[in-house]
């Protein structure tokens, strides 16, 4: 490599995206460092995925306190302590900080604390120390923060998904601004804590740009928790009462008093005051970097991946990027990622997994389409009676049998839809779901059993 540079790759970001990348080109032999102003692991394993995911299990043992007695079992009185939980919680991303770092170093990457910008098309600067590194290539990775925007009168005693993570007591009455993955999962993980939860969102459905039969059963499923669901509606302000409660006024006039304010309307890439101005770098309308299928910048030394592209805000999306973008770069294997069809999971309670096209969207490319869907109690609740609703939906091109979308709500979802999503990946037809044996007695078996269509419309007509 030339003596022109210090470095062949500066990665601004030590989130999920920016260490696979650098641990990766540093395998093809590469002179790698990464700059991160936080802590390594980015949101997801900091204030993300990780932390929301304990917590979600946590919430999770209300139900399983209430199904152990139809098993036989004498639980008796059970107490919830918020601190514990958030001290556990503490520890263990603490550790998996420190895995970050280690796997960082033991790849051979440089890992450096403190804010990095650019100064250049080549050079990047540690705000720490004012040392200037000049990399043949940079990449940024520097992920998406919450967004309180658009402001209200008292906009400011709202908090995010970042400070959620750390309150130091449990909210008795919480208020959820917003329907999409984040205020989902909150709403639930405070409702299985025995919070009050009321969310509030302009939609009239949760989950927008899910299938519609998804949305109607979390939605059904969120009322029947007690979560409290007020759709159509916006805040209008926000004021501290006197006992230090937060009172919302809504646009409609209503009003509601809430221990917190958790505003989940959306997350903006990080590209404020980093220097891009210096490189010749374009941001769209929303602020997110501009990039190729290969994740190349309009300047060609300055590659971008993650959140900060805003191509699909999810963190196995930024690995795989990086990835491919190391392997272009560094490894002589040209990547793009397939950004068309992503399993997600959203870890609601129940939970909901899809991978490929709702219904809805399915119509609309396919000529004809043909539904199969099935509805039960997981078998978890059977002796116990409770509620704990599954639902399953392939959604299938007739002229092809190919697969377009399958749907998954309840139990495990999650766990099925990785699966699923392998086969709706290769391709798989209605006919390669129904000559695989099923596992008995498991949910996913109903994925190979269904036989009997729901329902068949012709594109542009509407659903039975």
């Amino acid at each position: 490599m030339s003596d022109d540079f210090d470095l062949d790759l500066f990665v601004i970001g030590g989130g999920s995206g920016g260490v696979r990348a650098a641990r990766i080109a540093a395998g093809y032999g590469a002179r790698v460092a990464v700059a991160e102003e936080f802590r390594y692991g980015g949101t997801c394993v900091i204030r993300g995925c990780v932390p929301k995911k304990l917590m979600v299990l946590a919430s999770r043992f209300t139900d399983d306190f209430a199904d152990a007695a139809g098993y036989g079992w004498s639980v008796g009185e059970t107490a919830f302590d918020w601190p514990t939980l958030i001290a556990n919680k503490d520890k263990e991303i603490a550790r998996l900080e420190g895995v970050y770092r280690g796997n960082l170093e033991k790849a051979g990457v440089r890992v450096l604390d403190g804010r990095a910008v650019l100064e250049g098309p080549h050079a990047v600067r540690l705000l720490s120390t004012g040392e200037v590194f000049r990399a043949r290539h940079i990449l940024i990775a520097v992920g998406a923060r919450p967004s309180l925007e658009p402001m209200i009168p008292g906009g400011e005693l709202g908090i995010t998904s970042n400070e959620i993570f750390d309150l130091k007591e449990q909210p008795k009455r919480i208020l959820v601004v917003g329907g999409g993955y984040i205020g989902v999962e909150f709403a639930g993980i405070f409702a299985g804590l025995g919070s009050t939860v009321t969310m509030s969102l302009r939609g009239d459905k949760l989950l927008r740009g899910f299938d519609e039969e998804l949305r109607d059963r979390l939605g059904a499923a969120y009322e029947r928790k007690g979560v409290a669901l007020k759709f159509g509606t916006t805040l209008e302000r926000l004021e501290r009462d006197a006992d230090g409660a937060v009172a919302a006024t809504y646009a409609d006039g209503s009003r509601g008093t809430y221990d917190q304010v958790l505003v989940a309307t959306g997350r903006k890439p990080n590209t404020a005051d980093l220097g891009l101005e210096t490189t010749g770098v374009a941001l769209d309308d929303g602020g997110a970097i501009v990039v190729d299928g290969y994740s190349r910048t309009l300047c060609p030394s300055i590659w971008a991946v993650g959140d900060v592209t805003n191509r699909a805000a999810l963190t196995p999306v930024a690995i795989r990027e990086g990835h491919a973008f190391a392997d272009t770069v560094f490894g002589d294997k040209p990547t793009m990622v397939d950004h068309e069809i992503i399993p997600t999971a959203v870890f609601s309670t129940p939970e909901i997994g899809t991978v490929g096209c709702s219904e809805t969207l399915a119509r609309q490319r396919a000529g004809e389409v043909v539904i199969y869907k099935t509805a039960f109690r997981s078998m978890r609740a059977t002796l116990s009676g409770r509620d704990d609703p599954v639902f399953m939906k392939l959604v299938v091109d007739k002229t092809s049998d190919v697969v377009m979308g399958v749907h998954l709500f309840g139990r495990d979802a999650a766990e099925m839809i990785q699966l699923a999503g392998i086969a709706v990946m290769m391709g798989a037809t209605k006919a390669d779901f129904d000559r695989t044996i099923a596992v008995h007695p498991t949910a996913a078996e109903e994925l190979v059993t269904m036989r009997t269509p729901h329902v068949e419309v012709k594109k542009g007509t509407s659903a039975g």
